[in-house]
C-alpha cells in the first residue's frame, strides 16, 4: 500500500466516526517528521476515541502497525503515529488553539469530500 493511500483510508475511517473538517497535508516536502498528516475533528471525548479505535481498525487491516499513540485520558488531541502518516484527532476548540493547518501552512492540502 503506498503512503498516500495510507493517509487517504485514515482519513475515510475518521469520516465513517462522523470527523468533521478532514484534511490531509502533505508535509514531504517540508519536513522528515512524516509524509503527510491527517486531521480531523471530533465533537467530544467519546468520538474522538470511536475514530481513533476505527482507525486503527482499518489501517491494521491495510497490515499497518500503529508505532505509537499519544492523548489518552482527558486530552483534547489524539494522534496516531504510523511513522509516514500521523493522524491527528482534535476537539474544535484544541484544534483551533494548536492550528496545524497554519504552523504547516505551506504543505499542500487534501481535503476529504464528504460522503453522502
Amino acid at each position: 500500500m503506498k503512503v498516500w493511500e495510507i493517509a487517504e483510508e485514515a482519513a475515510r475511517a475518521a469520516a465513517d466516526k462522523k470527523g468533521y473538517d478532514i484534511i490531509i497535508l502533505n508535509i514531504s516536502p517540508i519536513s522528515l517528521i512524516a509524509d503527510y498528516f491527517v486531521i480531523t475533528s471530533a465533537k467530544n471525548r467519546a468520538q474522538m476515541e470511536a475514530i481513533a479505535d476505527h482507525v486503527i481498525e482499518r489501517l491494521n487491516t491495510c497490515h499497518q502497525s500503529l508505532l505509537h499513540r499519544e492523548g489518552r485520558g482527558t486530552s483534547p488531541w489524539l494522534l496516531l503515529d504510523y511513522g509516514a502518516v500521523v493522524v491527528h484527532i482534535f476537539k474544535e476548540k484544541a484544534r483551533q488553539f494548536y492550528a496545524l493547518e497554519s504552523l504547516w501552512g505551506d504543505a499542500p492540502v487534501h481535503r476529504l469530500e464528504n460522503r453522502q
